[in-house]
């Protein structure tokens, strides 16, 4: 018997004061199949999603749930009518083990918890899942894949009927990826559950979803089968535009000395995570390395000592042959930059206005970097402006606060600036973040042109695909420290993936 249920949105709208987040989209979710929701940033989908699960009351339009109109007015509603979904961030405790958090997610936990019938029946139930987790793991040791399947389980446990998946695959290998999806496909075509998966990997939509709706600045763009619908004709619905970008040509080749030099590099244990132990890492003119790894395993620590926002304990980081601390002084005449990730934090004063974030460099520099005690409002503001113009930046106004900025355009600002000017060192920690397909492939055109004008580059990625599309060399990282290194030229995922996972 087919426990899925379908699911139609009709004419949905939802504003924030004058903003329209959305206006009169609609979505129909056959019983039993993988739905994708696909659109950029600020497309509506969080906002779709969360109208339906009973977090945002729509202003306009309603839901048909199982062929039923259903008020759906709180979180408890949607719980009632099966309705679940697994997030991006994982929710569970990671301090518990399998058992405690299936059992402590119910509604009707009793005050004395009986373990052995708990686990008896937690047995029995999964017995009847089509995979299988280890019921008496402490879920923090669990890989990203495993606590994956875990969320999944544990929406299965609270019976749900239709289940919506945010970006399910960002945190796992390209094995843990294709394993995930065709255990979530298998469960849906079984008739165990219905999926909406929300992602922007086009090549997942083509593998594993049956149908496809598309939204753009809050309406619907399209939808329709997958099976009728290639990359350029998603896109196209996506961005308004066809767009297939080619991969940025590659120019020059690498030298033989090394520009930036880590050797024996160590830093404290912080908080129960391991520190960083990396014997040698290299990058050179004309050279992209890409930094692999599931995330949290040292690769925000590793910015953050180039950056100079973490001291280390011992070894050394050189450039050009000089010992580097990153400080102000020696950023500024090694022409080292760096994107870190969550630049709004790290990389940003969001009090401060976007023209003088943009010139946080540059502000008390004049010509060839000679000090400067003054500032040249005016220089600054034209060079501001020149900078929102190249990037594509928008901003209600250059004075406006940085802070009030979409997160992709923050990223766009602080892309500008540490892109500006001569760049010998580039240091960027998942560049194209929060960025639509557009503006991703202007990115990593404007990365790969500094590769190629003489720019070392390190780029720290999640997104396997673009460390594979830019990279010269490829480098994994697995329990803080570099496992594996491989020339990227017929780099095979598979392979990178092991490593990854700490297979070696």
């Amino acid at each position: 018997m087919t426990h899925a249920i379908g699911v139609e949105a009709i004419g949905i709208g939802k504003h924030f004061g004058s903003f329209h987040a959305l206006s009169d989209v609609s979505l129909k979710v056959r019983p039993g199949s993988v739905h994708g929701l696909l659109g950029e940033n600020g497309a509506g989908k969080s906002t779709l999603v969360k109208c339906l699960l009973g977090y945002y009351q729509a202003d306009a339009g309603s839901f048909v749930v199982d062929g039923r109109e259903a008020t759906i007015a709180r979180p408890a509603d949607a719980d009632a009518l099966g309705l679940g979904m697994v997030y991006q961030h994982f929710t569970l405790v990671p301090s518990m083990t399998v058992a405690e958090n299936l059992v402590m997610s119910r509604r009707n936990v009793p005050g004395v918890i009986n373990w052995r019938t708990e686990i008896d029946g937690l047995t029995q139930f999964m017995q009847r899942m089509p995979f299988k987790v280890p019921l008496n793991a402490v879920v923090g040791n669990l890989a990203a894949g495993e606590r994956q399947k875990t969320e999944i389980i544990k929406q299965l446990y609270l019976e749900r009927k239709f289940l919506v998946l945010d970006e399910p695959t960002s945190v796992l290998t390209p094995q843990e990826a294709t394993e995930m999806l065709g255990l979530v496909r298998g469960l849906a075509h079984s008739g165990a559950l219905t999926i909406v998966i929300i992602t922007h990997k086009l090549k997942e939509v083509a593998a594993f979803v049956d149908d496809v709706t598309v939204l753009r600045r809050g309406r619907m763009a399209g939808t329709g089968a997958v099976k009728d619908l290639g990359p350029t004709d998603l896109t196209a619905m996506m961005i308004g535009e066809p767009h297939a970008p080619k991969d940025p040509e590659r120019k020059g080749t690498p030298t033989s000395e090394a520009r930036l030099a880590v050797t024996a590099l160590r830093t404290a244990d912080d908080g129960g995570r391991k520190g960083l132990s990396i014997d040698s890492l290299t990058v050179r003119a004309h050279e992209i390395v890409g930094i692999a790894g599931v995330s949290g395993n040292g690769q925000k620590e590793l910015v953050e000592v180039l950056g100079g926002q973490r001291p280390y304990a011992s070894g050394s980081v050189m450039v050009d042959n000089e010992p580097y601390f990153a400080t102000r002084e020696q950023s500024q005449a090694h022409d080292v930059r760096v994107l870190p990730e969550e630049p709004l934090r790290n990389g940003c004063v969001p009090p401060m206005t976007v023209v003088d974030n943009l010139n946080l460099r540059s502000f008390d520099t004049g010509a060839k970097k000679s000090w400067r005690w003054w500032l040249d409002r005016a220089g600054m503001a034209a060079r501001g402006q020149s900078m929102i113009a190249a990037y594509g930046i928008r901003t209600p106004s250059p004075q406006a606060p940085i802070g009030v900025l979409s997160g992709g355009n923050v990223q766009r600002c602080v892309l500008a600036r540490e892109l500006d000017g001569d760049v010998r060192l580039l240091i960027v920690a998942n560049p194209c973040f929060g960025l639509d397909v557009k503006a991703v492939a202007e990115t990593r055109a404007r990365i790969m042109a500094a590769r190629n004008s003489g720019t070392a580059v390190l780029l720290i990625s999640e997104d396997l695909d673009e460390i594979l599309e830019l990279a010269d060399r490829i480098v994994v990282m697995h329990d803080s420290a570099v496992v594996h290194e491989m020339p990227a030229a017929g780099a095979d995922p598979q392979e990178i993936g092991r490593h990854m996972l700490g297979h070696h």
